[in-house]
């Protein structure tokens, strides 16, 4: 297989389909937000007002295609599809959304038998 992305760690040979996907979802993913920078500096760097129009328009492209991309992930992977329900589309400190969620995790597994779930643990039926 040839090796059309810098960015694998290890032998793509040795990698599942699913696993390449992902890693061409990411690679995209970072391009386009490069993108999207290298617009950002042009639009500052430019005098001329309709230049600046057509690299905010292109821009914007960059950023649905890093949307699209994304969604595509999320889709694909679970866990990640979880932090992003985490931590997007919210109002208050980023930083402190991590800590709602684990006490509103805590408070699920507290509630009803008062047990936390330890008994299933002990493979007994208690």
């Amino acid at each position: 297989m040839a090796q059309a992305s810098m960015g694998f760690h290890e032998d793509p040979d040795k990698l599942k389909p699913e696993t390449l996907d992902r890693h061409r979802a990411t690679a995209s993913i970072m391009e386009e937000l490069e993108a999207v920078d290298w617009y950002d500096q042009r639009i500052d760097a430019t005098g001329d007002d309709e230049l600046r129009e057509i690299l905010a328009h292109n821009r914007d492209e960059e950023k649905e295609h890093a949307a699209m991309t994304i969604e595509w992930l999320r889709r694909k992977d679970p866990a990640f599809d979880a932090e992003l329900r985490t931590y997007l589309f919210t109002k208050g400190k980023i930083t402190e959304l991590e800590d709602g969620e684990e006490e509103e995790a805590a408070s699920g597994a507290a509630a009803g038998d008062g047990s936390l779930g330890i008994g299933s643990l002990k493979g007994g039926n208690q």
